[in-house]
């Protein structure tokens, strides 16, 4: 049998790809990219990493299997434009966000496994390899980002607690503090925030725990100390700040979904063919550059998660 190696749709020539030791130099990256010291602009306590007890993970090996096709977004406009209700219903929320402690940080993994555990975020992080990935960061909100996460895969988690068969959805759920977390006081919203995938997404290779970005302990708003990344679908599926993960037989409804199902669905897949019902979701912007670009099927990776949806009814993938 001759073997044919495909590539996956959203890498690049090797040649153009950012060369790993200049990647692995935050000053070579914001350098190259023309932001200078830009990094400098971050909040305060943004940048004030050095006493994450989690501090000397990064930087982590880069997987090379994951590229992208355009630059990444510079760190300092990452860290300024975020969706945090817990903090404010506005992007610039980096500020209020501070206010998350996260530590201690306890995350309570059970329902249908062998082996439920409950343990600091801290002791997760050291107990599977870490590696980054670059990633693309499409929101429901039609702009996209991309990013350079640092964490696990998914899968090795289920690796970890070994799901029953009985086990057909993973329910992510974060913390309820409405004193640490004034949003939470919004009595609009179905809080905690929960968000869920089914079993086949999860052992996906692209789903994603990110513990980290940009060569560091992930930022408070960018919902350290651990957050999910799923970059086929909508921004809103990945949730941030996680306390529990829990193994269930029925399907999960997420905060959005909750609030209005009709435009939030469960799946939430990038479909640039199918709108969202106040606009549409052809065209991206590029935060950065503020470049309106094609939206792509599953954000440009199709080839690599269209499969789990074969024969499933199409008119709720894309919701």
């Amino acid at each position: 049998m001759t073997y044919v190696h495909r590539r996956p749709s959203w890498t690049i020539r090797e040649a153009r790809a950012t060369p790993e030791a200049a990647f692995l130099n935050r000053r070579s990256i914001l350098l190259g990219m023309g932001f200078g010291l830009g990094a400098a602009a971050l909040p305060a306590a943004s940048r004030a990493q050095d006493a994450d007890p989690t501090a000397d993970l990064y930087p982590a090996s880069r997987n090379d299997a994951y590229q992208l096709d355009r630059e990444l977004t510079p760190e300092e406009v990452n860290a300024n434009y975020n969706n945090f209700y817990e903090y404010g219903t506005y992007k610039q929320v980096a500020e209020a966000a501070q206010q998350l402690r996260i530590r201690p940080w306890e995350i309570t993994i059970d329902g249908l496994v062998d082996k439920p555990v409950t343990l600091q975020f801290d002791d997760l992080a050291r107990k599977l390899p870490l590696e980054t990935r670059l990633y693309r960061h499409r929101c429901v909100e039609a702009w996209s980002m991309t990013i350079p996460w640092t964490g696990f895969p998914l899968k090795a988690l289920l690796a970890m607690v070994s799901p029953q068969s009985g086990a057909k959805y993973v329910r992510f759920e974060t913390f309820l503090d409405p004193e640490m977390a004034p949003g939470q006081n919004d009595f609009l919203y179905p809080w905690p925030y929960v968000e869920g995938v089914s079993m086949a997404e999860a052992a996906n290779d692209l789903a994603f725990m990110v513990t980290g970005a940009y060569e560091k302990p992930m930022v408070k708003q960018h919902g350290a100390p651990l957050r999910l990344a799923l970059p086929w679908k909508y921004g809103f599926k990945s949730i941030k700040s996680i306390r529990k993960i829990s193994f269930v037989t029925e399907q999960p409804v997420g905060l959005w979904q909750a609030i209005q199902p009709s435009e939030y669905g469960f799946w939430a897949n990038v479909n640039p063919d199918v709108p969202h019902p106040r606009w549409s979701q052809a065209r991206e912007r590029v935060l950065h550059t503020g470049e309106m670009v094609p939206t792509l099927l599953y954000n440009g990776y199709a080839a690599e998660v269209a499969g789990l949806y074969k024969g499933m009814d199409p008119t709720v993938l894309f919701t």
